[in-house]
């Protein structure tokens, strides 16, 4: 089955009360959701993961909170193949004044299609 590509500029946002972590893809409408376990995927009518959440983020990650607070650089690509979701994270956390690069990697089984979203960091002023 072919596969389809989209390109995105995105968002990251760090609820620490809750301990929510967002990557949100800019300009795409959402259609549904899709949890799997501590996650959550936000798909829009063409089928593309544009979101994530990750629930307990800091102890998913093996982050404590107060360093997920901001985050100086971030990507996500989020795969669809042959049933199976793939998403890998690359972020960067300021930790002692020194930059730790996370790159974890996700997988689920999924019916969604096949596609491909990679969605990039736009600086936000807070």
């Amino acid at each position: 089955m072919k596969s389809r590509h989209l390109k995105g500029k995105g968002i990251f946002d760090y609820d620490y009360i809750n301990d929510i972590l967002f990557f949100k893809t800019k300009n795409r409408e959402y259609a549904r959701s899709v949890e799997f376990g501590n996650m959550v995927f936000d798909i829009d009518p063409e089928n593309f993961i544009i979101n994530i959440q990750i629930f307990e983020a800091s102890k998913f990650l093996g982050i404590k909170k107060v360093y997920l607070r901001k985050v100086p650089k971030w990507r996500f690509n989020a795969i669809v193949h042959d049933g199976i979701v793939e998403i890998r994270l690359f972020f960067q956390v300021l930790i002692r004044n020194k930059i730790i690069e996370k790159n974890p990697i996700i997988q689920q089984p999924t019916n969604l299609p096949n596609s491909r979203l990679e969605c990039v960091a736009v600086p936000i002023n807070k």
